[in-house]
């Protein structure tokens, strides 16, 4: 979800035996790779290096950090997507090759051998991996391709799956909002059973996406618990009172609600101590097998051998690669890309309606997650504005000025508050409300079905209008955010500060509506690759560099910049008039959908 863009019941039985996009292209077609370098390197000095691999929704990215967490250099590749309505999809096999990619093309950028790479981890996004015996791919398309193994997190197929398995009320329902989404893999896997029949027939093994890769990277099937816990159902803290982080072992996997998945029609996932969801469980950078392989060694151009950690969930990711520890109380971590994830952090468990979890030991080791989130952020943005008439003559301008299209609107809009003598860049969108729940909203409401609305259109198809309809979407993905900070902590959370990173956080104003909109400070964190980041700490802790995860993140994350919000009281009320329109468009949606029902 995240990455460098274009831009359950303690009484459920726990029964034994778990951002943005770029141009696509064809997965067998050369590679082309972007690479970055920001800090200069010494040939030839004896260092220790750790290798973060993270998939987001459009490309594969690898970054190379030494002892410090400085990043040595990183490098991206492309990878393909399949869009066909509510079905989105990807291949594993383009992925690997991706990854392979990059890899190579950072540690030469770098210039850091393979011998001095001593751990890796990988990050992805929250998608579906089916694979046979062998390991091949199975399809998950009405295509029949098998190359599209991977149903994307963002795929709505499965909206009426979701709808029966939540008809239930399973006790599981209470650790993950009250409700499933169809992003989530059950009503997905539900899908799959009742759509592609000798698909599910055929597949071998179900996995996440970032699990998929670290076995892909060792032979160890040995799932998350970040992933099975958030996605899958997992009861996480069914380990609570067996294993500590230290431990660093595989965990037999005593946290499935077998009644759960046998309600729901899939008592198949059962079978064989539920080997084909995960019959092991370990803490993120728990070391798998015996390292790389020496096939995917060679495939990385690494050497075998080295040690992979347990794999996080790429928003996750992000959050163990910037949080910092004492702030964990009081701070809300947004990872901007594609979508937006917004999670927090507690030593007890809070049940918040319409947030994900909460989740044991999902991000942080013994620590509770909720996660709120937005389906649709730098995915939105770039539809408002690749959408507009004005935007391919906007762009020609961007590129001859070699800046994006986003700071060019940003200067626009700068010009045009002079110019209208406004007293403050945002008062510019008085007429104009955007609504961004256009793939549905994921939270408080939860309800896939929302719709997106823009209210305020008038016949102007000029460059200024898709300035402002551009502003007025960056202000309603604000005030989305600020009804999802709201609501956490009026079930028990107290957020009074916000830490930011992701592709987003790069756009100042993005950044500074969030602050003046939410109220309360933004921390960039000092690496600006932080889920990068994140996935190379799994590979340190991998290694024994360090002891745990909490000891890696002491280490290696820091404080970046600070965003404040305005100190203008005419700012805080202009907000907070819009932020109740805001709330107002939903309602009139639920009222339009009665009177057409």
């Amino acid at each position: 979800m995240s990455g460098k863009r274009r831009g359950w019941s303690d009484s459920a039985p726990l029964l034994a035996q778990q951002h943005s996009q770029q141009k696509s292209q064809h997965p067998y077609q050369p590679r082309s790779v972007s690479l970055e370098m920001t800090t200069s390197t010494v040939p030839g000095t004896a260092r220790s290096v750790f290798l973060g691999i993270d998939v987001g929704t459009g490309s594969a990215r690898a970054g190379l950090f030494d002892e410090n967490g400085k990043l040595l250099g990183s490098s991206s590749s492309p990878i393909q997507i399949w869009k066909d309505g509510d079905c989105v999809e990807q291949s594993s096999t383009d992925i690997w090759h991706a990854i392979s990619a990059a890899v190579k093309a950072a540690c030469s950028l770098a210039e850091v051998s393979k011998e001095e790479v001593k751990g890796m981890g990988f990050a992805a996004t929250c998608s579906l991996v089916a694979v046979d015996a062998e390991g091949s791919p199975v399809t998950v398309s009405w295509s029949g391709d098998s190359r599209r193994n991977i149903i994307v997190w963002m795929d709505h197929r499965a909206v009426e799956q979701a709808e029966r398995i939540n008809s239930r009320n399973s006790t599981v329902l209470q650790y993950c909002g009250g409700a499933l989404s169809p992003e989530m893999q059950p009503p997905k896997l539900l899908w799959v059973k009742e759509n592609l029949p000798d698909s599910w027939s055929m597949v071998f093994r179900w996995m996440d996406l970032s699990d998929w890769l670290s076995y892909r990277a060792t032979g160890d099937d040995t799932r998350s618990l970040c992933t099975t816990v958030c996605k899958w159902t997992y009861l996480g803290h069914a380990h609570m009172h067996q294993n500590n982080e230290k431990d660093s072992r595989d965990m037999e996997a005593c946290g499935w609600d077998d009644d759960f998945w046998e309600e729901i029609g899939l008592s198949d996932l059962v079978d064989g101590h539920h080997a084909k969801i995960g019959r092991s469980v370990a803490f993120p950078g728990h070391p798998l097998g015996s390292g790389l392989t020496s096939t995917a060694a060679k495939e990385l151009g690494l050497v075998a051998g080295i040690p992979v950690g347990t794999s996080l969930i790429d928003a996750h990711a992000g959050g163990v690669g910037s949080l910092i520890r004492k702030l964990y109380a009081v701070v809300m971590v947004l990872v901007c890309g594609t979508s937006t994830c917004h999670m927090a952090i507690s030593q007890n468990k809070l049940f918040i309606p319409g947030v994900w979890g909460p989740y044991w030991s999902a991000m942080v080791p013994e620590h509770w997650l909720t996660e709120g989130g937005q389906s649709a952020t730098g995915a939105l943005l770039d539809y408002m504005v690749e959408n507009h008439v004005a935007s391919p003559h906007l762009a020609n301008r961007a590129a001859s000025q070699r800046i994006s299209l986003f700071e060019l609107l940003n200067k626009i809009l700068e010009t045009m508050m002079l110019d209208l003598k406004r007293p403050f860049l945002a008062s510019l969108t008085e007429d104009m409300h955007v609504l961004p729940d256009f793939h549905g909203n994921r939270s408080p409401i939860a309800d896939p079905k929302a719709k997106g609305m823009l209210c305020g259109l008038t016949l102007d198809t000029s460059e200024k209008q898709l300035a402002l309809q551009y502003l007025a979407t960056v202000q309603g993905i604000a005030y989305g955010t600020r009804h999802i900070v709201e609501h956490c902590n009026a079930h028990g959370h107290e957020i009074d500060t916000i830490l930011a990173c992701g592709g987003l956080v790069k756009n100042a104003l993005f950044i500074q509506e969030h602050a003046d909109i939410i109220g309360c400070p933004i921390i960039l964190p000092r690496e600006s690759e932080p889920v990068l980041l994140g996935a190379a700490i799994l590979g340190a802790v991998a290694a024994r560099k360090y002891c745990s995860l909490h000891e890696a993140m002491k280490a290696l994350n820091a404080a970046g910049q600070v965003i404040h919000p305005s100190k203008d009281p005419k700012v805080k009320k202009y907000h907070d008039a819009k932020y109740r329109i805001f709330r107002e468009l939903y309602e009139q949606q639920l009222s339009h959908r009665s009177i057409m029902d």
